[in-house]
């Protein structure tokens, strides 16, 4: 059964919507920041929000591996869209701080399920060589729905008539239409997924991979990647409204900015990793972050942290894909089980706010970009593991 292989449109166009899906979980950074606004919470109560849809990584991700094998690949991304359709369609009822925690609770589930399960789908279609400009192919396509979503947020916060009197929250009830295409589209794909080898792996047997030196330090890798990228699209308005004194309409641009180049740097990853080795470029993008991070600590001027906001964008944006490869080739013979093991370290996504608002409200926004160069630096040194 080869000549799936190839890749045809077909195939490819129903799996890259739902990579714009997988995307909606960005929406979380701008939309804290509303409901922290609505709500009159503080900085580490807001970050609970982008807390709590991570945490779901922790507790879902190894065991949609184990799903996997049971129900395959295609039908654990169906559920996974269904769930994200739920999560969606409840902030079109009202923004109490319960009915959010549940919303974003949903998302996060919708999201670990889909995470873990969509990338080895993507290897049922693409094969080993192309998979890592593949699957940053596939996070370009995500980013595109990271970066629209604080533009509807402020289209709906400002527009008051189109909006059904939804407000930002205009952006539930159109991403919830999406992921309804997206459904329909998917099942009525035909994908051949190959078996895992050998019985299914047990809970524990998945976490042992752990023990394998390399995926371990891939695992903390992605959790320091995707902590700076929650990071920087929940702290980069603060600083901004901090710093600069904008209001929150004005300052939301920055976390736009961030997608912006962060979709550029996926849509350019995914040529430039055909022609340059994974570690090179990964090692440019890293130095990238560390630049921003050391500006962020200097600068108070409007277009300086605007670059160093870009540059972290451009920095991360293919990292996860890096990484994720880089595991999945290293053992080729486990991919549902890797795929579980590193999408549960998108739980740097809870520790990194978590530890990020408890040091913002403590010394300002500094504090949080002090967290987030711990991340960088520990990048720094997972460049030197990479392979080739």
């Amino acid at each position: 059964m080869n000549h799936t292989k190839n890749a045809p449109l077909t195939k490819l166009i129903p799996v890259m919507l739902c990579f714009f899906a997988m995307g909606f979980v960005d929406l979380v950074g701008i939309a804290s920041n509303y409901v922290k606004a609505d709500l009159n919470l503080t900085d580490a109560q807001a970050n609970i929000f982008p807390s709590l849809v991570f945490f779901w990584f922790l507790i879902f991700s190894v065991p949609t591996g184990m799903l996997m094998n049971r129900i395959g690949r295609k039908k654990t991304v169906l559920l996974s869209l269904v769930i994200t359709f739920a999560s969606l369609l409840l902030p079109i009822f009202g923004d109490s701080y319960m009915l959010m925690l549940v919303s974003f609770s949903l998302l996060g589930i919708g999201n670990a399920l889909m995470q873990t399960s969509l990338n080895p789908l993507l290897s049922n279609i693409v094969n080993g060589d192309k998979l890592a400009s593949s699957l940053t192919f596939g996070q370009f396509i995500k980013a595109i729905a990271s970066f629209l979503a604080p533009y509807i947020a402020m289209w709906g916060a400002t527009q008051v008539l189109p909006s059904f009197g939804l407000g930002w929250r205009v952006l539930f009830p159109i991403y919830m239409i999406i992921s309804v295409v997206a459904i329909l589209l998917l099942n009525a794909t035909r994908i051949t997924e190959e078996p895992e080898e050998g019985k299914p792996s047990t809970f524990g047997e998945c976490l042992a991979l752990l023990g394998k030196p390399f995926i371990l330090l891939s695992f903390i890798g992605i959790m320091c990647h995707v902590g700076i990228d929650v990071g920087t699209n929940t702290t980069a308005p603060k600083i901004l409204i901090e710093r600069l004194g904008m209001t929150l309409a004005e300052a939301g641009f920055a976390t736009s900015l961030y997608f912006i180049f962060r979709t550029a740097g996926c849509f350019l990853g995914s040529f430039i990793l055909r022609k340059m080795s994974s570690k090179i470029f990964f090692a440019i993008s890293v130095l990238c972050m560390l630049l921003a991070m050391v500006g962020l600590f200097i600068f108070n001027d409007l277009m300086m942290i605007y670059v160093c906001i870009a540059l972290i964008g451009f920095g991360n944006s293919n990292v996860f894909s890096i990484i994720f490869s880089q595991a999945l080739l290293a053992m080729p013979q486990k991919k549902n089980e890797v795929s579980g093991l590193l999408i549960m370290g998108l739980f740097g996504g809870t520790i990194f706010p978590l530890a990020m608002g408890v040091a913002s409200d403590a010394i300002g926004q500094s504090g949080a970009v002090a967290v987030m160069t711990v991340g960088v630096i520990y990048l720094l040194f997972y460049t030197l593991r990479i392979k080739k």
